[in-house]
């Protein structure tokens, strides 16, 4: 199946029922939310039909060429299907097909809304790049497609940086103007970045950076109000950089873009272990980072040092703590505080850049000043706490200055 998420697809499934036999494999390679592929599958093997739930990635090109597939459902299904899945994937430049059985049920579509989710932040992330680049830099579209031409053969190699320079050359045929330019600044959206941020909420998992770049796309649409807030709001008056200054901008913004470029996957692939251990899927995080190299919208050559880093350890908790990413982060931090710092000074909006910089420096932080909130939850609402210094759980009454264990 490739229908329309929801109830097209339920109809779909229904139509097809009277046709299925016992042991027939029914794929769903939609942009199916996980606990509707959780609900078909288990619907499903009532009447003895294995379900797999597909995530698709790759676009136009990947119809074409071969996409990253990410199936989740009964394994010996899978085991039936894999030949003809692994024909149809994209190749790695190692010739390895970008498709590996993910898990049980709703596995596969999770990890497919977790890569959406990534391909947010990915995107919001070069978008604020290259407004600083613009408005800071004063560089010229022209400039700034060269700019992210030359971040294209380095460590920032990917698919969405490459097609980034195309677009800055290309211009639009009635007006001459770089289409960039004549395109609307408001962002659609299909929904599977809100779904990645709202499960993240749903399993107490942060994921600020993602959630913020669905929030961009948000306040991106309000385009009327935007216009009228920006005549009666003081614009900030950027200083002209000399030359030496530009090349030390854009130097910074391409490691500050990489830096936050790893809390992204960072927050994602910690989103992923936990639904991991909620749902019961035993997920492979290196052979989840191996399927994302070649075909998909997020493919990247950085993905491999994701590989490595589970490979090195399969129980690893969080990729800052990998030596390659503990690494890179110490060496970058500086270049990401002087973007964030220099876009704040000239009001340019950089929601995931500092969302990236704020996640590190509490990942970081071995004591935070969740102290006094968890004392106000207990000030106003008797929400009790814990002691540093001794284990139990504790109600202070605040007017007697009092201490009770609970």
């Amino acid at each position: 199946l490739m229908v329309k998420a929801g109830e097209a697809t339920d109809k779909t499934i229904q139509s097809l029922l009277p046709h299925l036999d016992k042991g027939d494999i029914l794929i769903d390679g939609g942009n199916t939310f996980f606990q509707d592929t959780i609900r078909r599958n288990e619907m499903l093997a009532n009447s003895g039909i294995n379900f797999i739930g597909t995530g698709v990635s790759g676009g136009e090109e990947g119809a074409l060429k071969g996409p990253a597939i990410m199936p989740g459902g009964q394994k010996d299904a899978y085991d039936l299907v894999a030949p003809i899945l692994e024909e149809i994937a994209a190749k790695a430049d190692d010739g390895a097909p970008c498709v590996t059985y993910v898990g049980p049920n709703g596995a596969g579509h999770y990890v497919k809304m977790v890569h959406n989710g990534i391909e947010y932040g990915d995107m919001q992330l070069i978008a604020e790049s290259y407004d600083i680049l613009r408005r800071v830099g004063g560089l010229t579209v022209e400039e700034t497609a060269e700019v992210f031409k030359s971040w294209n053969t380095g460590e920032l190699d990917s698919y969405l940086i490459e097609i980034t320079a195309d677009i800055l050359t290309k211009k639009d045929p009635e007006t001459g103007k770089p289409m960039v330019e004549v395109i609307l600044d408001t962002a659609g959206n299909k929904g599977t970045g809100k779904w990645t941020s709202q499960s993240a909420l749903d399993l107490g998992v942060p994921l600020p950076l993602i959630t913020e770049s669905v929030f961009a796309r948000y306040i991106s649409t309000l385009k009327e109000e935007r216009e009228v807030a920006s005549k009666e709001l003081s614009p900030i008056k950027v200083p002209e950089l000399s030359n030496t200054e530009k090349q030390a901008l854009i130097e910074s913004v391409r490691k500050g873009l990489y830096f936050s470029k790893i809390m992204s996957y960072a927050q994602g692939f910690a989103q992923m272990r936990v639904a991991s251990e909620e749902f019961d899927w035993n997920l492979n995080y290196g052979e989840i980072a191996k399927i994302f190299r070649a075909g998909c919208i997020i493919r990247a050559q950085f993905l491999q040092k994701i590989t490595d880093a589970f490979e090195r350890d399969p129980e690893l908790k969080n990729l800052l703590l990998d030596k390659y990413f503990l690494y890179v982060t110490e060496s970058y931090q500086e270049a990401v505080r002087e973007v964030v710092v220099t876009a704040v000074q000239a009001g340019i909006p950089v929601p995931t850049f500092s969302s990236a910089l704020a996640y590190y420096d509490s990942y970081r932080s071995e004591v935070l000043p969740a102290n006094l909130i968890q004392a106000q939850r207990d000030y106003f609402g008797a929400h009790t706490y814990n002691r540093v210094d001794k284990p139990g759980v504790f109600h202070f009454e605040w007017a007697q200055e009092r201490e009770f264990e609970q």
